[in-house]
């Protein structure tokens, strides 16, 4: 029962090679909870279950929140399986690579051996019916919600995931954390959002707080800083190309005709070795 832990700006993914694990057909949600648990199991942001039968020449891969939900597409998440693939040689050396998630195709370059990854995400749509967001079919960009004792205002966007985008003067972690579980669960969201709060620094660089659909608060998000800076070029405050800045580092993005996204990370090998079976004879506290 190998595992092969990662992290991308301190967002960390157990990585799981389905060939490790004969007996699952998946890995079920109480099994997720247990691994990501900090306390009582391995500790993660999620897992990364692959790699698994896809088309010609790319790699499949199934994405798991540590809630034991499971998310379309995660920007660090691909980063950290692209260079699993290359770390085990699953990609014979060849740099450029294809995953297919339940999101989307994704591409990436490994480069510098593995350090840094750039990754093509797809483009950003802020159509309501396909973030989802209940209500007429429009874009999404400037409504109201109210939350708790705020209003705020915000833009919704998908880029294979749901993102509820809140621009403010100034921004924190207490922000995301006081305001993002209930955005989180609003009913304006049926299938749930991912939440970042912006601040634009100038023209070339934004910096968000996240709160991540199903794992919380997060310090790094890759399809939320994509989501972010779509939505910050979307309303003219920034170029085509810019900087993220996350409390667990930087991302490079590049916006491209029809928000295309390409950005570009590190990622960090951080250890290998075997889950105990002890581990799954466990319960967690309720």
């Amino acid at each position: 029962m190998l595992f092969h832990k990662y992290h991308a700006l301190g967002n960390d993914y157990v990585v799981l090679n389905p060939a490790d694990f004969p007996a699952w057909t998946c890995p079920t949600a109480g099994q997720i909870r247990l691994v990501c648990h900090r306390n009582f199991g391995l500790g993660s942001d999620g897992i990364l279950w692959g790699p698994l039968p896809a088309p010609p020449g790319a790699f499949g891969l199934r994405i798991f929140n540590p809630d034991g939900s499971e998310a379309e597409k995660s920007g660090n998440g691909t980063r950290i399986f692209a260079r699993f693939l290359w770390d085990q040689g699953f990609t014979q050396g060849e740099p450029a690579l294809a995953i297919e998630t339940p999101g989307g195709v994704v591409r990436a370059v490994v480069k510098e051996g593995g350090h840094l990854i750039t990754m093509e995400m797809g483009s950003v749509s802020f159509s309501s019916d396909k973030i989802p967001v209940t209500g007429p079919r429009r874009e999404v960009i400037n409504e109201q919600i109210a939350i708790q004792d705020r209003e705020f205002t915000f833009c919704a966007a998908t880029i294979g995931n749901p993102h509820c985008v809140i621009p403010a003067a100034e921004i924190s972690p207490a922000l995301a954390k006081r305001y993002g579980p209930d955005i989180e669960v609003h009913p304006l969201f049926p299938r749930r959002t991912n939440v970042q709060f912006l601040k634009v620094l100038d023209r070339g660089n934004i910096r968000i707080e996240i709160w991540e659909r199903g794992a919380g608060y997060t310090l790094a998000s890759g399809t939320s800083s994509a989501a972010a800076a779509a939505v910050a070029h979307r309303l003219g405050l920034v170029d085509r190309n810019l900087k993220v800045h996350m409390p667990g580092g930087t991302l490079d993005v590049g916006i491209g005709a029809e928000f295309a996204i390409t950005m570009t990370g590190t990622v960090n090998h951080v250890a290998d070795g075997t889950l105990h079976p002890e581990l799954f004879a466990m319960k967690l506290p309720e």
